[in-house]
């Protein structure tokens, strides 16, 4: 068995109540089989909160306003408290910690839904590195893909690669990336995956970056044209299972800020925004920092899922459009602010948005699908808007 890990993965401490927000509430927590049944056979005081705060039925934990019902005044498990972390179901014991399971590969991640993770992810300078370590379990999955897994390996090494290149932009880098894993895509619907290694070995040719920065030029539109293409997109997250009562509110008021006064205002706020960001040359670096610490976590996340629908190209939008719509965003906190944006503000939006949408396995679902067939997010229009 094959495990690994980003290099900053021990580094995490839960804060417990000194955290700013609490991923007890917000969500329904699905309970696992063994935990059920656990819970089940507590006959003691325990026993009886757990009767009357597990919804059975659904196998979650049951909410008051909002709230797990074992999250108590102080913002502690009552369940902790009363048991130790022995009792905790598996999703408690394990957030935010996150597993990918592959055939002999386990693929451990943090979640930035957690507010302490995306601080520690979106806060590192350096680019991050995986660690691999084996040992000697072996299993075998039903009609597993290992040949298109360990393809998909190998161009996700190389796209992590190419997004970690600081001598580039962000929009260059983002847009070589998804050419890349296109043409990985027309390979894969054509049987051609032998030529994967001839795929990724043009994309590391100089003249290849030269052709992207000439597509950069040629699909440049003007910041009144990027206001429609995002009037366009917008209303996709509408469209998404609600998880906090208070996100439709949050994302709405900061849309709003975008996009109701017209063309005129958004151009004028983004150039603004982007004064702002290049007025110091740090706080430039920290925001192409922040954003290529996002694409590598999504791109890292879910890349390799692929292999069990054979969609990588959709993976790739995925994590560039939500990198996208976390930058527009971040324009509307700035606005917000009165023309300031801080890190723990750019953190609490990536974790806002993480919670909504990666926390779903519809939402997930249904992104995939607007990416996949909607022309709107087609390649055209995402290098429109990068």
């Amino acid at each position: 068995m094959q495990f690994t890990i980003p290099h900053y993965y021990h580094s995490f401490h839960c804060i417990a109540a000194q955290c700013s927000d609490t991923c007890c509430a917000g969500w329904a927590i699905m309970i696992d089989d063994q935990s059920i049944k656990k819970y089940r056979a507590q006959t003691d005081s325990l026993g009886k909160k757990l009767l009357n705060g597990v919804d059975w039925k659904k196998g979650c934990f049951k909410q008051k306003s909002g709230r797990c019902a074992f999250l108590n005044e102080a913002n502690l498990c009552d369940i902790y408290t009363d048991a130790g972390p022995s009792m905790l179901c598996k999703t408690c014991r394990q957030y935010p910690r996150h597993t990918e399971e592959y055939e002999g590969v386990r693929e451990l991640s943090l979640s930035m839904s957690c507010e302490e993770a995306a601080k520690l992810i979106l806060g590192l300078k350096e680019p991050v590195r995986f660690l691999t370590k084996e040992d000697d379990r072996e299993e075998s999955y039903p009609e597993f893909d290992f040949y298109l897994f360990s393809k998909l390996m190998d161009v996700r090494e190389e796209v992590i690669t190419l997004l970690q290149n600081r001598n580039r932009d962000i929009p260059l880098r983002a847009s070589m990336v998804l050419g890349l894993v296109h043409d990985l895509q027309r390979r894969i619907r054509e049987g051609k995956l032998y030529q994967t290694e001839e795929l990724t070995a043009r994309y590391r040719n100089p003249s290849c970056e030269e052709f992207f920065r000439m597509k950069q030029r040629e699909y440049r539109v003007s910041d009144r044209e990027r206001y429609e293409i995002m009037k366009n997109w917008f209303p996709l997250l509408d469209k998404l299972e609600v998880l906090n009562q208070e996100w439709p509110f949050y994302i709405g008021e900061l849309k709003a800020l975008l996009t109701d006064k017209g063309p005129e205002y958004y151009e004028k706020t983004r150039e603004n925004f982007y004064e702002y960001l290049d007025s110091e040359p740090e706080r430039k670096r920290e925001w192409n920092q922040w954003l290529e610490q996002l694409l590598v976590y999504f791109i890292y996340t879910y890349f390799c899922g692929a292999v069990y629908d054979e969609q990588p190209y959709v993976k790739v939008k995925m994590a560039v459009i939500c990198t996208i719509f976390i930058a527009e965003l971040a324009q509307a906190v700035y606005i917000q602010n009165g023309g300031s944006l801080t890190f723990n503000e750019f953190v609490r939006l990536v974790h806002r948005f993480s919670r909504e949408t990666e926390h779903s396995d519809l939402n997930l679902n249904a992104m995939e699908n607007a990416f996949r067939t909607e022309k709107t997010f087609g390649l055209k229009e995402i290098l429109k808007v990068l």
